[in-house]
């Protein structure tokens, strides 16, 4: 937290600096809809003033490059893992990952509310997603009996057979694209990130 000495700009040089510009950075969200053109730095930079200001904290042309390339490799490969089920199986991602959370649970069925924080889902998508499934035959919904109000996911027998022979395929393309392009410490690691990430905002 700033202290009140802290709001004062000092006569002297701040050594702080601030990038608010990089090299032939096109505009978008994080590079802070700068316009294109030459790095430049504030030499008179104070985290706390400018924190009052709403300065935003820009990236650094290291951090923008690793978010970057984060973003654009988990969407290729997002893209790679759907399209390797709908091409074998007809399966998206979205429902192989319903099946997956339904197959894992102890008698094949879970809460809608259960099952959207599983997937990551709002309910109403979700609710879209299981009906779609549901005319396929791969699931089937119920009333659940200890409270009378809940819904019930039921993965059904043919929702365990599709399960079952897109697993392999499944498996194959995520150790094809990702697990074996790594090193076991980079795995390690990129379990540790994500497991960070998780505990920051899992709950929000």
């Amino acid at each position: 937290m700033c202290s009140k000495l802290s709001r004062r700009r000092s006569s002297a040089p701040h050594k702080s600096v601030l990038r608010v510009g990089v090299a032939g950075g096109a505009a978008d969200s994080d590079a802070g809809n700068r316009p294109a053109g030459r790095e430049t730095v504030r030499a008179d930079y104070n985290p706390c003033v400018d924190a009052e200001h709403d300065e935003p904290n820009w990236l650094t042309a290291d951090e923008q490059h690793a978010w970057r390339t984060y973003m654009d490799g988990n969407h290729r490969l997002m893209d790679v893992l759907n399209r390797d089920l709908q091409d074998a199986h007809g399966l998206s991602l979205a429902e192989y990952r319903i099946l997956v959370l339904l197959s894992e649970s102890p008698d094949g069925r879970l809460r809608m509310s259960d099952l959207a924080d599983g997937v990551l889902s709002s309910r109403s998508r979700l609710t879209h997603q299981i009906r779609r499934m549901e005319d396929q035959g791969m699931v089937s919904r119920s009333a659940c009996v200890e409270d009378g109000r809940g819904v019930l996911a039921i993965l059904t027998d043919e929702g365990r057979r599709r399960h079952g022979e897109a697993a392999p395929t499944h498996v194959a393309s995520v150790r094809r694209n990702l697990i074996d392009l790594l090193s076991k410490s980079q795995i390690k690691a990129l379990a540790q990130i994500f497991a960070k990430v998780e505990a920051a905002i899992g709950d929000r």
